[in-house]
């Protein structure tokens, strides 16, 4: 009877630790995931605003184009 204390103890030991080690990976490993979304939401906003402001500059530049009286036919 004196060897069932140390067993129980130690698999209770080497439970709680494999959690404990689980559970600091699976939180670590959120705090990873969510800077690679955060990473990649600010490219995409980025990107976003790059593609509005070459259609804002072409929409610009036509405009001025046709007011300085060049022929720009689309087709």
């Amino acid at each position: 009877m004196e060897w069932v204390p140390i067993v129980f103890v130690t698999f209770k030991a080497l439970v709680l630790g494999t959690g404990m080690y689980f559970a600091i990976k699976w939180h670590f490993d959120q705090e990873k995931k969510e800077k690679k979304r955060a990473l990649l939401r600010a490219g995409g906003k980025v990107a976003a605003v790059f593609v509005i402001l070459v259609l804002a500059l072409g929409f610009v530049t036509f405009i001025l184009a046709r007011k300085l009286g060049l022929d720009l036919p689309l087709s």
